[in-house]
């Protein structure tokens, strides 16, 4: 569960022994080795990771499962949350600082034009009204106690809100250094009622056999037991603004005004590990894309009653292109799965529906589908003026998506590959 636990059993990894420059050097360490992990022995003296999870089959081995079955094991996990355990004397609280020096952490700059010294690995867990929630923001360092935060117009955003109209700040707990069950977790979108430590847990329980353990801090804030680092706080109605930031597409984010986080305490395992997630890195990718396979997963069931698989594609940065492989029990099947999908997944401008026949994790199979079973003038589907991704630096408020039904006409023939098996 820990993250010393998965990098015990790494034979992969690229280590660092040098200390490394917290400006730029770390970004190409990772450029360089893009789909390897690399250790960093001394970051401001401390240890870090990056590169880890940076393909489905990495994910899938962690879960013991095949890469194709993620999304349907988180969709159940979704759709049957799992209770997670609470344990006392967690590992975090093997230190705990109260004279707050964010300055003394591995934080880097990523790329020359960013705003600042940026976390971005960290998951914050929060509380208001009952309601819980887990999800990924990126932080700015401002000073040695302050951190500007990311806040899109979700969970956390209406938490952060409502305290606000009470006169209250929200108590915050970021967490650093986790498992991939949470890492997943926190990234997926749900029903604001739903509690990603459940959905996590779930997704462990399932998989592992065994649930995800928590613990809370002085505040009262669960959070994973295991993490490496948390940094306990409150989101104040201060404002500064943020960015630029490099985000999933490569290309740098606007700047934004955003709320300030004020940080009280530290929590640390002895000898923590720092994770590095590479801004628009293939980790990045995985990290942020997996979690809406279930999403359109499940969209598409719902008008298509068999679905075999969903990808995000790396070529679109596992968020703006997709696939997904159905089997049609009619004609126009092809069509409403692409609707299913756009819905399933609204960030997404362009997706591909091919037979199951077609393995959608191999691009040469699916441009192949694309080739003998499409013709643009009954299988294209554009959509214009359409609300986006926000990310996308081709869209202008609004966007164009197309999708491309690659499956062969209903009972037809001429249309299977020659096989002598």
């Amino acid at each position: 569960m820990s993250l010393r636990g998965i990098l015990s059993r790494l034979d992969d990894a690229i280590s660092v022994d040098n200390e490394v420059s917290l400006e730029y050097e770390i970004t190409r360490w990772l450029l360089k080795h893009p789909d390897v992990p690399v250790r960093f022995k001394n970051l401001n003296g401390f240890e870090a990771v990056g590169n880890l999870w940076t393909k489905r089959e990495k994910i899938a081995r962690y879960f013991n499962i095949k890469p194709e079955e993620i999304a349907r094991k988180l969709l159940y996990a979704i759709n049957n949350p799992y209770p997670p355990i609470e344990i006392r004397d967690p590992p975090f609280r093997q230190r705990i600082i109260e004279d707050v020096d964010l300055r003394v952490l591995p934080i880097p700059k990523w790329y020359p034009k960013d705003g600042g010294k940026y976390i971005t690995s960290a998951i914050a867990a929060s509380e208001y009204n009952g309601k819980r929630n887990l999800s990924f923001h990126r932080l700015m360092l401002l000073d040695r106690k302050r951190l500007a935060i990311r806040l899109v117009p979700r969970h956390l955003f209406t938490m952060y809100e409502s305290s606000l109209k009470d006169g209250k700040e929200l108590p915050v707990a970021f967490c650093i250094g986790v498992c991939p069950a949470i890492l997943l977790a926190a990234a997926t979108s749900l029903e604001y009622a739903q509690d990603e430590m459940t959905i996590a847990s779930s997704l462990r329980k399932i998989c592992l056999g065994e649930p995800v353990e928590v613990a809370k801090t002085d505040s009262g804030i669960v959070v994973p037991a295991y993490s490496e680092i948390i940094l306990e706080g409150r989101i104040t109605e201060e404002k500064v603004e943020e960015g630029p930031f490099v985000d999933i597409t490569g290309t740098y984010d606007r700047k934004r005004v955003q709320p300030v986080v004020e940080i009280d305490k530290i929590y640390m395992s002895e000898n923590p590990i720092f994770h590095l997630i590479l801004p628009g890195g293939l980790e990045h990718y995985m990290l942020m894309g997996l979690p809406r396979e279930p999403l359109i997963y499940r969209s598409v069931s719902q008008v298509v009653s068999r679905v075999h698989a969903v990808r995000l594609t790396e070529g679109g940065c596992c968020w703006l292109h997709g696939l997904v492989s159905i089997t049609k029990n009619r004609e126009g099947d092809g069509i409403n799965a692409i609707l299913a999908a756009f819905s399933g997944h609204p960030s997404m401008k362009k997706v591909i529906i091919v037979d199951d026949d077609v393995d959608i994790f191999d691009d040469r199979q699916v441009e192949w589908a694309v080739a003998t079973r499409f013709q643009a003038d009954r299988g294209l589907v554009v959509i214009r003026n359409a609300a986006g991704s926000t990310l996308d630096p081709s869209a202008d408020g609004v966007t164009s998506k197309i999708g491309i039904d690659a499956t062969k006409p209903y009972r037809a023939e001429g249309f299977d590959k020659a096989s002598i098996d």
